[in-house]
C-alpha cells in the first residue's frame, strides 16, 4: 500500500521558519512534491523535484522555500523561511509514478 504521511507543520510568526517532512512508503517515485491549499482556494503547486535532481518553484515562494529530497529514505521535504500570513495553508506532499499519490496534508500558520 502507498502511504505518504507529513510532519513537520504548526504555528510560526511571519518571518520565522518551518520545515515539513514526507515520508513515503510503498512505492518508489519520479517526481515529488508540495502544493498546498487555504479554505476557500484551489490547490497551489509550491515545489517539486524530480528523480534527477531538477527542482522547480512557483513564483510566490521561489527563493524563500527549498524542496530537498532523500532518495534513500524515500522522503521529500521543504524548508520554508521568511513564511509570510499569505503562506497559512494545509500543505500537501505528493509523488509521481504511473499515477499521483497524495498524503494527508499539514497546517502551517504563520500570525502576523
Amino acid at each position: 500500500q502507498v502511504q505518504l504521511a507529513e510532519t513537520g507543520g504548526g504555528l510560526v510568526q511571519a518571518g520565522g521558519s518551518l520545515r515539513l517532512s514526507c515520508a513515503a512508503s510503498g512505492s518508489i517515485f519520479n517526481a515529488m512534491g508540495w502544493y498546498r491549499q487555504a479554505p476557500g482556494k484551489q490547490r497551489e503547486f509550491i515545489a517539486m523535484i524530480t528523480s534527477s535532481g531538477s527542482t522547480f518553484y512557483a513564483d510566490s515562494v521561489q527563493g524563500r522555500f527549498t524542496i530537498s529530497r532523500d532518495y534513500a529514505k524515500n522522503t521529500v521535504s521543504l524548508q520554508m523561511n521568511s513564511l509570510k500570513p499569505e503562506d497559512t495553508s494545509v500543505y500537501f506532499c505528493y509523488g509521481d509514478n504511473i499515477r499521483r499519490y497524495w498524503g494527508q496534508g499539514t497546517q502551517v500558520t504563520v500570525s502576523s
